[in-house]
Formats: structure tokens, C-alpha cells, sequence
């Protein structure tokens, strides 16, 4: 969806199954052509396309990708960015911290993206950017030694090529956005600013990293760190680090009393990674690496009571949890707002609630596409407010 200012509004097929290609499609053709038919039948719908190694592969098939082109035109809709985070299958069984698996270590993951960057490249609209999204690197426990992060901005940098020999030849700004997350291996804003500054010493002067590299800022993720956005945002700019792609989406925050805690195993499950992150009354924090963990943890130290849990779970962005739990709309809208305030930011927003499935039942009592459609009425309502959407 076109927005004011040159912003770009869609959100994420990872919602949906489909791990083929011919999945994918599918699940377009049922979900997202519906929800374009509810939020704007007579207009440009934008596609947060979600690709799988295997379905990327299968897409750069000559026919193949000149047949979607044709069924983008046919229904009215574009692609103008990609989530290349999960590379294989990413519903209906464990995820988990498998999915920074291959990492950036990887030759896999590299010849993933840049197939993800050859396919964005032919089907992003001319005067449109394309961003892809990736995983900050690799997940924390999986780099043992300095070899390692060696290999991780090698394989970035050899990106960083590709997109800038595809974007001189198409003439289109091409860009990949690293996504932190708790317990990934930049996971907030100090730590993303010197992998940044690591990644610019090994070649020293090169522009292609400023222009071709930047950040996928998720707002579930920076909340989950405690971490304000116009603090975050106001330190990559000073360190001139570009936003490549906001994501729009909300954490869950709670006091973790008995009866709370009770009620947030509901939210347990065993397909993703669910970090909580928790706050005591004297700054200090407690990090847990999955919501299990956090759970049994609570059990033992009745004092948990007193912090505040923030917890890595997508929910809907209109969303009211009630009772014992909040949302963190704030910290959305303050990232909306500063917007708002300076549109220049980022011109790609996607909305991310990709547990769907995995939701306790009182957040599923609706098709997806009418909470997708919910998500959208939410959102817009917002930007509308901020002057980012039309009226």
C-alpha cells in the first residue's frame, strides 16, 4: 500500500504456511487477495513477501517468476520488500533457535539472500526501494570464536556486493536490514552500533555499506530490550546507519505475578522462541532465553513478582491481552510518531504477527485475514493521525 511521503505499508506472509513455491502462491491467492479485497480493492495492494530457500529457488525459474510478475499486475499488487529471516520451514514445527540456522557464517545463507535480492530486483516496481530482512548475524550462543564473526562480515560484505553490482545495473536502491533480537548476536542498539562500526574497519571508506546495509528495526524486539525508540533511532543516525524496514509489532508486558504467570503458559509453545526480558525495580535485568525457562524460573523466586516481564510474542497489534497483561503499543506508536515527526526515516513498514497459529484461543476467534484486516485498520488509523496516510 502506497502511503504519503513515499512510505510503503504491507504485511508479512509469514503469517501463513507455504514453504514451495507453489505453497506460497497458494496461500496469496487465498489469504492475501482477500485481505486486498477488504483493505484496498481499487488500489496498489503491497506484498510482504515471505520466501523459503527451496521457494526462492523454485521463483527464479524463468517462467516461473515471469508468471508471478504477470499475477502481481493481474490482481493489482507489488513486492517491495522480503523477509529472508526464517530459510527453511517456519510452521507446524520446532523453530526455535533453529531459525538463525544457517547463519551468516554460512555460504548457504549468503547465496539465500542474494537469490532473494536477484528475485527483489525483478520484481520491485521502478522508483520503488526493495529491502530484504535477515537475522542480526547469528544467534549469541552459536559463535564460539572470533573466526566465526570473522566469517559472518565476510559473507555480509560479499552481500553487500551483490546488492550494489544489482542495483548499479537496475538502477533501483536495493538494501538488507540485519534484525536484532534478544539473545541474537546484536540484539540491541549498543551492540548493532559496533558490529556496524567492526563491519566499516574491515574496509575502511567504502561506501556500499552505508547505502546497502542497514537495520530491520522490530518494535516488539527493541521493547522487549526496554529500549525507547527515539533513543535507538537518534543512535544509528549519529552512527549513520540506515533503517532499512520498520517492523510493526507488539510484545507482550506484564507483572509476573503467581496468577500471571499462570495465565502466560497459555502462550508456551513448541515452534518459537519466545526470550523474556525482565526488569527489577533497581534497573538491573533478567534474561531468559525462552518463555519455559522464564516460567520455572518464577516458581522458585517469589521476588519475580516485583519485576516487569516484557516477552517476545507477537500479538495482534490491535490487540487488548487484559487483566494481568499490556501490550507495548506505546513504544509503536512513539516510533509511528517520530514518523510522523520526520518521514525521511524509513520508507518501508511492515506489520509482523506471524504466530498465528500458536495463539491462545481468545486471540483467534477470527479468520486470519480478518485480523490481518484488523491489523490494518489499526495501523492505518495511526499513520492517518501522524499525516503518513491519506485521509
Amino acid at each position: 500500500m502506497r502511503l504519503n511521503h513515499g512510505l510503503h505499508l504491507a504485511y508479512c506472509t509469514n503469517v501463513h504456511r507455504g514453504e514451495t513455491w507453489a505453497e506460497t502462491l497458494a496461500a496469496l491467492e487465498r489469504h492475501t487477495l482477500a485481505v486486498k479485497a477488504a483493505v484496498c480493492p481499487d488500489q496498489p495492494h503491497a506484498i510482504g513477501l515471505r520466501l523459503s530457500d527451496a521457494a526462492s529457488r523454485e521463483l527464479t525459474e524463468p517462467a516461473q517468476l515471469q508468471e508471478f510478475q504477470r499475477w502481481l499486475d493481474r490482481h493489482g499488487c507489488y513486492v517491495f520488500t522480503i523477509n529472508g529471516f526464517p530459510f527453511g520451514r517456519f510452521h507446524g514445527t520446532r523453530v526455535k533457535e533453529q531459525v538463525y540456522a544457517p547463519d551468516w557464517t554460512s555460504p548457504a545463507r549468503l547465496d539465500y539472500t542474494n537469490c532473494l535480492f536477484d528475485l527483489l530486483a525483478a520484481l520491485v516496481p521502478e522508483g520503488v526501494a526493495g529491502s530484504v530482512s535477515t537475522l542480526p548475524g547469528s544467534f549469541k550462543a552459536f559463535i564460539r570464536s572470533p573466526e566465526q564473526e570473522r566469517e559472518m562480515r565476510d559473507n555480509l560484505w560479499r552481500c553487500v556486493e551483490h546488492i550494489a553490482v544489482l542495483s548499479d545495473r537496475t538502477g533501483k536502491d536495493l538494501h538488507l536490514g540485519l534484525e536484532p533480537e534478544p539473545f541474537g548476536f546484536h540484539e540491541n542498539t549498543a551492540e548493532t552500533i559496533a558490529f556496524f562500526a567492526t563491519l566499516a574497519a574491515d574496509r575502511l571508506g567504502d561506501p556500499r555499506l552505508r547505502r546497502h546495509l542497514g537495520v530491520n528495526y522490530d518494535a516488539c524486539h527493541f521493547a522487549v530490550e526496554f529500549e525507547a525508540p527515539a533513543d535507538a533511532l537518534a543512535a544509528f543516525a549519529q552512527h549513520g546507519i540506515r533503517l532499512s524496514k520498520l517492523h510493526l509489532s507488539n510484545a507482550l508486558r506484564l507483572r509476573p505475578t503467581a496468577t500471571a504467570r499462570r495465565r502466560l503458559a497459555e502462550f508456551q509453545d513448541e515452534i518459537y522462541l519466545h526470550q523474556v526480558i525482565g526488569r527489577r525495580a533497581d534497573g538491573s535485568f533478567s534474561r531468559y532465553k525462552d518463555l519455559d525457562l522464564a516460567l520455572a524460573a518464577g516458581e522458585r523466586d517469589a521476588h519475580f513478582a516485583e519485576e516487569e516481564w516484557r516477552v517476545h510474542f507477537h500479538i495482534p497489534l490491535h490487540a487488548e491481552p487484559g487483566g494481568e497483561f499490556q501490550n507495548t503499543s506505546d513504544d509503536l506508536l512513539q516510533l509511528l510518531r517520530l514518523l510522523g515527526t520526520n518521514p525521511a526515516l524509513c520508507q518501508h513498514l511492515e506489520m509482523e504477527t506471524y504466530t498465528w497459529e500458536v495463539m491462545p484461543a481468545a486471540f483467534r476467534n477470527r479468520r486470519v485475514e480478518d485480523q490481518i484486516v484488523a491489523e490494518y485498520g489499526w495501523t492505518l488509523a495511526h499513520l492517518r493521525e501522524y499525516g503518513l496516510a491519506p485521509g
